[in-house]
């Protein structure tokens, strides 16, 4: 141990750690729950890949959070479809690195008369 700064990690650095410790932290959750969020978002139209994804991401939290996954699902339950994609990209971007961050496209809705002005 010495008393300077810690030294910035590389890159390359960080994804050696990952991968190192990627089999050491199971994930364990009982089948009943990880088939009713699953079954849920496939019932808010998510494909069996992504909505198998979004459960083990959901699931983890509500773990971590020691909150009961049903009482997730009853609040998730009053979201539409445009709030429940807004939700789950923001859980997923949590999980993941800053450089591989998910987004979403929001189209401008200016006046046209004043944009085809606008030379650029």
């Amino acid at each position: 141990m010495s008393d300077l700064p810690a030294r910035p990690k590389k890159s390359e650095q960080k994804v050696v750690e990952f991968f190192d410790f990627y089999y050491v932290n199971k994930l364990e959750f009982a089948a009943n729950e990880f088939d009713a969020v699953v079954g849920f978002f496939i019932k808010k139209n998510f494909q069996k890949t992504a909505a198998i994804s979004v459960a083990q991401v959901v699931l983890n939290q509500a773990k971590l959070d020691n909150v009961p996954v049903f009482s997730i699902l009853d609040t998730l339950s009053g979201y539409d479809k445009i709030q429940l994609s807004v939700l789950v990209t923001t859980i997923l971007n949590k999980q993941r690195d800053p450089t591989s961050k998910l987004g979403y496209f929001t189209p401008e809705s200016g006046n046209q008369l004043e944009a085809r002005n606008i030379i650029e």
